[in-house]
């Protein structure tokens, strides 16, 4: 069993249909042969939404993924459906959009600092409309965030697109710094790497959700930054609930 995944398709598909391919009882879970839910990972947290079927409409309390495919568990009152019933989801629009918006403003982040400075990435974090990201630098000052600031923002406003594409493996790691964090993180059995590109600014395998264009995340807005030790700093981010440019 696997479960087809159509976010990495379509981001901005907020509802589909799909038939249950399996149940858990232990979990409360059902396995779907298909799916909009993002399951969470690379940093970004899995989607919230919700599964009818029957005369019910169910809140998706959380999203796992396995080796079989995406398991969608329902709060204990649920009742189970068998497999091959119908069901139709919806996720929690405003809450996954403001997680694309973040997770392109964190490539923005990124591509800059690793054009400007060549600073390898070595973690990051994400909540809607808010994340963190640890760079190899030396040292980080005042002036220099306001810089930094200020070129990020100047890739919003250039509304640069936003691609994705499937590639083989092989032809992916010949990619000149396709992986940008201080370890790469792709297991071994992945044979084809997906891959996100801020056309003219940066190009990294992710398996997260995007928005199409730079213009959609609105305004950047560094909050914070730490010294995380002698070659790790951390810049924390914030972008508004609703885009707007600078």
């Amino acid at each position: 069993m696997t479960t087809e995944l159509l976010y990495l398709e379509d981001a901005y598909l907020r509802e589909f249909e799909a038939v249950v391919q399996a149940v858990d009882p232990e979990n409360h879970a059902l396995l779907l042969n298909r799916t909009t839910f993002y399951p969470g990972g690379g940093g970004q947290p899995a989607d919230t939404g919700w599964l009818s079927f029957g005369a019910g409409h169910y809140t998706v309390l959380r999203v796992r993924k396995t080796p079989e495919g995406i398991w969608h568990h329902l709060p204990p009152e649920a009742p189970l459906p068998v497999p091959g019933t119908p069901v139709r989801g919806e996720i929690d629009w405003e809450h996954r959009y403001a997680l694309m918006r973040t997770h392109t403003a964190l490539h923005i982040l990124c591509g800059v600092v690793f054009r400007d400075y060549g600073a390898l990435v070595t973690g990051g974090d994400m909540e809607p409309l808010q994340g963190r990201m640890d760079f190899e630098f030396e040292s980080l000052t005042k002036e220099l965030v306001a810089v930094i600031e200020e070129s990020i923002n100047r890739e919003v406003r250039a509304a640069r697109p936003v691609r994705t594409a499937v590639l083989p493996r092989e032809e992916a790691f010949q990619i000149p710094d396709l992986i940008r964090t201080k370890i790469n993180l792709l297991p071994p059995e992945i044979t084809h790497v997906r891959t996100v590109e801020i056309v003219g600014l940066d190009l990294q395998a992710d398996g997260g959700t995007h928005v199409r264009n730079t213009a959609e995340v609105g305004t950047i807005r560094v909050i914070d930054y730490k010294s995380k030790g002698k070659v790790n700093k951390r810049l924390y981010i914030a972008l508004e609930p609703s885009p707007s440019l600078a």
